[in-house]
């Protein structure tokens, strides 16, 4: 399985949709194999989820992440969970543990991973 984290300065990026930077690391029966820096310079969510489907990352862990851009990598095949913060190593290693569903790599202000609990409705329609 390949993970991927969009990193700044050491932490996970706070917007996937203008991070320049993603860490792609393979983990096999929950133990590190390899990484890579990968550098993403598009900003199209159809490129820019086309670019993270190539890197062969299986799951996507980032902070905040627009609509568009999480249908776009999520139909790439790459599954997400949002709303993620913390130093990079931390994050990673609460992924491989399992862990990742504590508040403490929640990001601020939000009440849950799911941003309408997976249903977006719009005015007028039930």
């Amino acid at each position: 399985m390949k993970v991927a984290i969009p990193h700044w300065q050491g932490r996970v990026s706070p917007v996937f949709d203008v991070a320049a930077n993603v860490l792609i690391v393979e983990i096999d029966d929950g133990i590190e194999k390899g990484r890579q820096d990968v550098a993403f310079n598009d900003e199209q969510p159809a490129a820019r989820a086309a670019r993270l489907a190539d890197t062969g990352a299986n799951v996507l862990v980032c902070g905040a992440i627009s609509w568009p851009l999480e249908m776009a990598v999520s139909a790439a095949g790459v599954a997400v969970i949002p709303q993620t913060c913390g130093e990079v190593e931390r994050v990673l290693a609460g992924f491989i543990d399992g862990r990742l569903n504590q508040g403490a790599f929640l990001m601020p202000g939000c009440c849950g991973r799911r941003r309408g609990f997976g249903r977006r409705r719009r005015r007028g329609r039930a």
